[in-house]
């Protein structure tokens, strides 16, 4: 497998659609090969499928599991999908293949949203909101031992330091939105967003020194209560790791409202060479 191009100038969007296929760019490269992608481009990506997979308006993604089977190249995609429909959910099983191989599969469960009269005092997650708000924030996130240049966390992704220190070991918070469309010519929908800024959980509370450890997801289990309002995404979070070799971060989501969800990560620990 041949490097892809560096392109001079910022491309337009993480992914555009080319008949059957999806051409992911330069923006969806991950911090680790750059050859391989972010986990939030292709997890956005298959929100979107998910998403697209429903014609009738009301539906909103509750749940996404993304199993991170082998690295995503920055190659053509091509995703197919079986889908279980009742009255009130859907379920969809999404596979994402580069050539015959299988790289990813997502597992999507969609509400049909009903309006509701919620009684009045019900008790509310805390902390009720993640401060300071993105308008109170003015340090970009920058974690250690990710390099600069164009790819998804660097360039596609707009990110706000709230709390913690990045650059120490321990948890930490942060607002994350995407800067360009995941998807060349789609807007990018709420449960987009979520499923993009979701993946940057173990970056974000790392707990390892990224010199000497690598830390990558295996997978994400997405799970929204409420689709988020606006276009930042915050997420507070938390790293365990064990010698075993295996680790667990836990995010919880935000928007500028309040909750709007959790996520969790299993991490595949390892020394470096």
């Amino acid at each position: 497998m041949t490097h892809p191009p560096i392109e001079s100038e910022r491309p337009a969007a993480v992914f555009t659609r080319a008949g059957e296929a999806w051409l992911p760019s330069a923006l969806s490269r991950g911090p680790w090969d750059p050859r391989a992608q972010h986990g939030g481009a292709p997890s956005a990506l298959l929100a979107h499928v998910a998403e697209s997979a429903i014609d009738e308006p009301g539906w909103q993604l509750a749940r996404l599991t993304v199993e991170l089977v082998k690295p995503v190249p920055v190659a053509p995609l091509a995703t197919r999908f079986s889908m279980q429909s009742a009255r009130s959910t859907t379920r969809l099983t999404i596979e994402l293949l580069a050539g015959d191989t299988l790289v990813a599969r997502g597992h999507a469960l969609m509400l049909r949203g009903q309006a509701l009269a919620l009684p009045d005092g019900l008790p509310l997650a805390s902390p009720a909101r993640l401060l300071p708000a993105p308008q109170d924030c003015s340090q970009p996130l920058r974690i250690p031992g990710l390099p600069e240049g164009i790819s998804f966390y660097a360039t596609a992704v707009d990110t706000l330091a709230a709390q913690g220190d990045v650059s120490r070991p321990g948890p930490g918070a942060a607002w994350f939105r995407l800067a360009v469309p995941l998807v060349h010519g789609v807007p990018n929908s709420p449960a987009m967003r979520a499923a993009a800024a979701a993946d940057f959980g173990n970056g974000l509370s790392w707990v390892l020194p990224p010199d000497r450890f690598l830390f990558s997801n295996a997978d994400l289990n997405l799970h929204l209560h409420r689709p988020p309002a606006g276009e930042w995404i915050g997420l507070s979070s938390e790293t365990q790791v064990d010698a075993s070799g295996a680790g667990l971060t836990l995010s919880r989501l935000y928007d500028e409202r309040g909750p709007i969800g959790t996520a969790v990560q299993t991490l595949v620990v390892r020394e470096r060479n």
